[in-house]
């Protein structure tokens, strides 16, 4: 049986290589910023983005060479942290086809891995869909 997409207001779909320019900032702000203002929302990850949940990323960033003794949490940690603030009106899904193609096997419990066909699906669930990056 098919997992049920829940409806929601916007639907992000984050592509690519997350690291090579401020889309990851972008796309987690603007996340933020929609569910404080009560929106639901759900976030699709396709190609390299769906290394961004990987639990192997631990809690913090390695240590920056500029200032040492400042942590800085990892891109999975702020998302473990929107989604389980805003549980029930955050949804995290990645392209199992990308995340099996680039080994990112090992998610966020909460991440919720669907088949590239299933985006149609996920798009028709929202009220209006951004996209971020290129594949």
């Amino acid at each position: 049986m098919a997992r049920q997409i829940p409806h929601t207001d916007v639907l992000i779909t984050l592509m690519g290589s997350p690291h090579t320019s401020d889309q990851v900032t972008t796309a987690l702000r603007l996340t933020q910023a929609l569910l404080d203002r009560g929106a639901t929302v759900q976030v699709w990850t396709c190609g390299y983005a769906t290394l961004l949940t990987q639990r192997s990323l631990g809690p913090q960033k390695p240590r920056n060479l500029a200032d040492w003794n400042q942590e800085y949490p990892s891109t999975s940690a702020l998302i473990e942290d929107l989604l389980t603030t805003y549980e029930g009106r955050l949804h995290w899904y990645g392209c199992r086809f990308c995340s099996d193609d680039r080994g990112a096997v090992d998610h966020l419990p909460q991440v919720v891995l669907r088949p590239p066909a299933g985006y149609a699906a996920n798009v028709a669930a929202a009220d209006k869909t951004l996209h971020l990056g290129g594949i």
